[in-house]
């Protein structure tokens, strides 16, 4: 195995835990020693040992005068688990390779600083792309407090989500909707609005769940969520938070806890949840990375309020027309003042597309090429964006 080989085990350890480790990031680590993997292991969750901890164990003896490949560089401070720095240079680790640096500026480049102070050769940047992307959300949060917010969005090909009749089951394939479940198990939280809950009625549950059990946030200014919503009524509602205003009756807001619902007081704007300060507050919860389904009027607010970070649009080959139900409602842009957005990567599910974009302008901690088959040659008309770093 090569250096980007032994990274990249490490990459794939730390997957293994996405959805699990909040406020945490994941993060894998492999020990080598002599071209052989001796050790390896990923952060499991908050409070657990730490990834380097784990694979350190895992190698015991074998790890003095080993190579150590980490995907995110090493704590060098106690918080609810010992610095991991001082685990590294006091099994005898010869050279940690790291993936990306802390994001946290009061620890960027400190603990690799430690690690070279203790004789510890220490080298960055492997696969940098890919472990900036396995943080991104935490990178978000430490740097503004608020979760990472992606909106996601199953459509037709002229930009709708359900026929005139309100019917929108299913818009796009399954192999679309696993991509979605997939997602659901990386995310802290899956926000939709009142009229998503009861148009569709869904569980906004990870299927299969794996161990995940992200929030399943409800926008409900007016405290009115129907009682047999399955996020109230399907046994899980101790992870669902409810979020009302002040114009809720407080006999709404108890019956919504009777039923084991948490409810999340925030203020309005203009007779709706004020949107920046419901990120306030979960960032403040410890969520990392929100995932937003719907439906057209909240995508509109988020968008308008520059409040999305990133954009997954699920694109089915089929056309509706008419007066069908838009992917973005609101009051609509006037054309040159209209949000543009930069195309990441177009991936095929099936025969539907995903498309991942980013807004115009705003600086991201990675921008992979366009996978597989569909390249910049294939899809000429896509403003290719390349590699950003390492």
């Amino acid at each position: 195995m090569k250096n980007m080989d032994f990274m990249r085990r490490a990459l794939d350890l730390a997957r293994r835990a996405e959805g699990l480790t909040r406020p945490n990031p994941p993060v894998g680590a492999v020990v080598v020693r002599g071209g052989r993997v001796v050790g390896e292991g990923y952060h499991r969750k908050a409070g657990g040992p730490h990834a380097e901890v784990v694979a350190l164990r895992q190698a015991g003896a074998r790890a003095h005068g080993a190579t150590l490949y980490v995907t995110l560089e090493p704590c060098c401070t106690w918080g609810r688990t010992p610095p991991c720095t001082d685990a590294v240079w006091q099994a005898g680790v010869a050279e940690v390779v790291v993936g990306t640096r802390d994001p946290n500026p009061a620890h960027a480049g400190r603990g690799l600083r430690r690690l070279r102070r203790h004789g510890v050769k220490v080298s960055e940047g492997i696969l940098q792309t890919e472990a900036r992307e396995l943080i991104a959300p935490f990178a978000h949060w430490i740097l503004t407090r608020r979760p990472l917010v992606t909106l996601k969005m199953g459509m037709t090909l002229d930009g709708r989500i359900a026929d005139e009749t309100g019917a929108s089951r299913w818009i796009t394939g399954l192999p679309a909707r696993r991509k979605v479940h997939a997602l659901r198990r990386r995310v802290d939280g899956i926000l939709v609005g009142t009229r998503t809950l009861v148009k569709d009625n869904p569980s906004l549950r990870p299927l299969p769940a794996r161990g995940r059990k992200p929030w399943r946030i409800v926008l409900a200014s007016r405290g009115k969520v129907p009682p047999k919503a399955k996020v109230l009524a399907d046994g899980g509602a101790d992870r669902t938070l409810v979020v009302i205003s002040k114009k809720c009756p407080e006999n709404r807001a108890r019956t919504i806890e009777a039923t084991g619902a948490r409810v999340l007081r925030v203020r309005d704007h203009g007779g709706r949840i004020h949107l920046g300060a419901l990120l306030n507050e979960l960032g403040r919860m410890g969520l990392l990375h929100v995932l937003c389904e719907g439906g057209g009027e909240l995508a509109a607010a988020l968008i308008a309020n520059g409040l999305v970070d990133e954009y997954l649009f699920f694109v089915s080959p089929s056309i509706l027309g008419g007066g069908a139900a838009p992917v973005v409602g609101g009051k609509g842009w006037r054309l040159g003042r209209q949000p543009r957005l930069e195309f990441i990567s177009v991936e095929r599910c099936g025969k539907d597309v995903m498309i991942r974009a980013l807004p115009w302008g705003r600086a991201a901690w990675l921008k992979p090429p366009l996978p597989g088959a569909l390249t910049q040659r294939a899809l000429p008309s896509l403003r290719y964006v390349g590699k950003a770093g390492g």
